[in-house]
């Protein structure tokens, strides 16, 4: 793995830089078996398994500007999707991907936007200001790593009940959600917070580390918890734990339309890279 480009600061990634964070966040989420291809001029993600777009995708792209190599490098791309029963998924980041029309160009051809989001990476001197959360007598954090046996099962189920009730998900997928943190636990790049109150798994965040970086995902707080700045806490710690592994970048990802998480986000010293990114598929 080549470890990670750049200063370190936001404000100097370049296409170099954000074509390297995308391949760090597909490895990310490839930890369970998904495969990471890099295509040269962009990084495809795809799950042999499962046909959910979300797990099948090309980032951090860098197409020709000409527009008849243009077009044979999208009809070329779209193809592999074909050949891998895959809709056709694209994950622009604008200003910096390349051509620097891409978002239109695609539009132009065919795809839809169905949602967008922001890449948000880490710049410790942009915070606030404020000093860290102060957990309440009644709140525990724990650092879950390499984890197995009875810990890891009720740690695992713990995050699950969490995550399911943050992110409104149906209960019947609380299993599912269960054994692939099982599976992650026992993973070194995998790391988890999980905060509790009164022993009541309430909030939790979760830190993928190599390379020289941490992404962060799956930050969500119980709806009964929200408003006790749980959610902050978990961040923060992760934000610590990321730092103290030598992590040159620090990154997530949020919808572009999520007010809050953005302003917490953005009160912890991460700032937004490029413009907000749209969401492509090719129905």
């Amino acid at each position: 793995m080549t470890h990670a480009p750049g200063t370190g600061r936001p404000g100097d990634i370049d296409a170099r830089v954000s074509r390297w964070l995308a391949w760090h966040e597909a490895v990310s989420h490839g930890l369970l078996g998904r495969e990471i291809r890099d295509l040269g001029d962009a990084v495809l993600l795809y799950d042999p398994n499962d046909r959910e777009p979300f797990w099948n995708r090309i980032a951090g792209i860098g197409w020709p500007e000409d527009p008849s190599a243009f077009d044979r490098r999208l009809v070329e791309s779209i193809a592999l999707f074909a050949s891998l029963d895959r809709t056709p998924h694209v994950w622009p980041l604008p200003g910096l991907d390349e051509p620097i029309d891409l978002p239109d160009r695609l539009l132009a051809a065919g795809f839809q936007d169905v949602g967008g989001g922001l890449m948000m990476a880490l710049d410790p001197a942009r915070g606030d200001g404020s000093p860290p959360t102060q957990p309440g007598a009644d709140v525990t954090i724990e650092r879950i790593h390499r984890t197995a046996g009875p810990g890891a099962e009720r740690a695992a189920w713990c995050i699950a009940i969490v995550l399911a009730e943050a992110f409104n998900l149906e209960a019947h997928r609380i299993p599912a959600i269960e054994q692939e943190t099982l599976a992650l636990l026992g993973i070194d790049e995998f790391n988890a917070v999980l905060v509790s109150v009164d022993g009541e798994p309430a909030a939790t965040a979760r830190r993928t580390t190599f390379a020289g970086a941490s992404y962060l995902s799956s930050i969500g707080t119980r709806p009964e918890f929200q408003g006790r700045g749980l959610g902050r806490l978990a961040t923060e710690a992760a934000i610590a734990d990321a730092l103290a592994a030598g992590s040159r970048w620090t990154y997530l990802g949020v919808f572009d339309d999520n007010v809050v998480a953005r302003r917490m986000y953005e009160r912890l010293g991460f700032v937004a890279i490029g413009g907000p990114a749209p969401d492509l598929l090719l129905r």
